[in-house]
């Protein structure tokens, strides 16, 4: 199962880091912690960072350079009217899929009723 859920992650992560986003700027270990802090426990932080740097080049979010405590500048990232557009289709696309989902594992859940019923 970890296979298919890191699979599936892979598709829909761009998605939760901009809805992430859309709720607050933050920067990527932030963001990475959140991830972690809402189950999503196996995610690498370098697997955000590389999420972030093509949003970035993608011009979804916008990135100003704050002034750290511990070392170099952060780079924190605050979604932009384009990415607020691409989460907007990012939902509306998951609300599709998770509808038709549902609906073929209600109809797998009726179909494998049938077939044991006439064992």
């Amino acid at each position: 199962m970890a296979s298919q859920m890191t699979e599936m992650l892979k598709g829909t992560l761009e998605g939760i880091v901009l809805a992430i986003l859309a709720e607050r700027s933050a920067y990527g270990y932030e963001i990475t912690t959140r991830l972690r802090d809402g189950g999503f426990s196996d995610i690498a932080e370098g697997t955000v960072y590389a999420l972030l740097v093509r949003i970035e080049q993608r011009g979804l979010v916008d990135v100003e350079k704050v002034p750290s405590e511990k070392g170099p500048p952060r780079k924190v990232y605050s979604l932009n009217t384009q990415g607020r557009d691409q989460l907007a289709d990012f939902w509306r696309t998951w609300s599709f899929l998770a509808a038709h989902i549902e609906q073929l594992r209600h109809t797998d859940s009726i179909s494998t009723t049938d077939t044991n019923e006439g064992a």
